[in-house]
């Protein structure tokens, strides 16, 4: 090869690197595709979830509850989209700059407390299950229907975050299915 050719090969290649080093492509799966390859089970996930939305758990809890599962279980994906639409549902940044160290700070109410600390151990079950200290402290703030629609709530984001960490979708990767761009995170 001349020096020509070895120039030309190598300004093409630096132009590649330039344009792609801030932002690697990344496919939208890394693995198999759930969706694709368990449509009937992910539509029964998504009936599950969609129930949840009706439960007596407000709005804002399921959302930080979901972005508080989602760092436990190191789901980049999951902690991506719920970020973004805690975000579009009116969640204060600094809330969420926090919800890693909640206990330590003063941006939380007690109610919020309470399924951040329900989220937690059942998200991480201690071996001994959970402690019945800390079901009669949860249950200062929230009813039994409201522990047991949260629970499920739990549940269903844990689900979620086993799927997306199992198979790795690409974190942003469904944010114009959902309209997620709105949150302006990105």
């Amino acid at each position: 090869m001349n020096s020509t050719a070895t120039h030309h090969m190598m300004n093409k290649t630096t132009r590649h690197a330039a344009k792609t080093k801030d932002m690697p492509e990344m496919p939208a799966h890394t693995r198999a595709n759930y969706a694709q390859q368990s449509p009937e089970l992910l539509t029964k996930l998504t009936e599950l979830l969609i129930a949840t939305r009706a439960s007596a758990i407000e709005e804002p809890i399921r959302d930080l509850v979901a972005i508080r599962a989602s760092q436990l279980n190191g789901c980049t994906f999951c902690l991506d989209m719920h970020v973004k639409q805690a975000k579009i549902h009116g969640e204060h940044e600094l809330r969420l700059y926090h919800l890693a160290a909640w206990r330590d700070s003063t941006l939380f109410a007690p109610r919020e407390r309470a399924a951040l600390a329900w989220t937690e151990v059942l998200t991480k079950l201690p071996e001994q299950g959970v402690p019945d200290e800390l079901y009669e402290r949860v249950r200062t703030q929230l009813s039994e229907k409201e522990i047991s629609d949260l629970t499920f709530i739990v549940t269903v984001i844990n689900s979620w975050n086993r799927l997306n960490v199992g198979f790795k979708p690409a974190p942003g990767s469904t944010d114009a299915k959902y309209g997620l761009e709105k949150a302006a995170l990105s």
